[in-house]
């Protein structure tokens, strides 16, 4: 696997930001502690960073915290 792509799961980020977005459960997910946080003090940008973010994870462009690209739909190992 490339170093550039991250292990974590887009199904699951997607799935967090759709039912859990305004609280930054798909942050917290990748890793992303700070602007988690921020996502709760302020309920996703009172939705539209959440809708975004939401834009950007079903692109495959969302980052995880060392900056590899969330872009594999299942965790590496889990379908095989």
């Amino acid at each position: 696997m490339s170093t550039t792509i991250s292990d974590k799961s887009r199904l699951v980020a997607t799935l967090l930001c759709f039912f859990l977005g305004g609280f930054g459960a798909h942050r917290f997910y990748v890793g992303k502690t700070g602007t988690a946080i921020l996502m709760i003090v302020t309920l996703g940008g009172l939705g539209i960073w959440t809708l975004i973010d939401l834009i950007v994870i079903v692109m495959g462009s969302f980052r995880d915290v060392e900056g590899r690209k969330v872009f594999m739909w299942t965790e590496p190992g889990s379908v095989g």
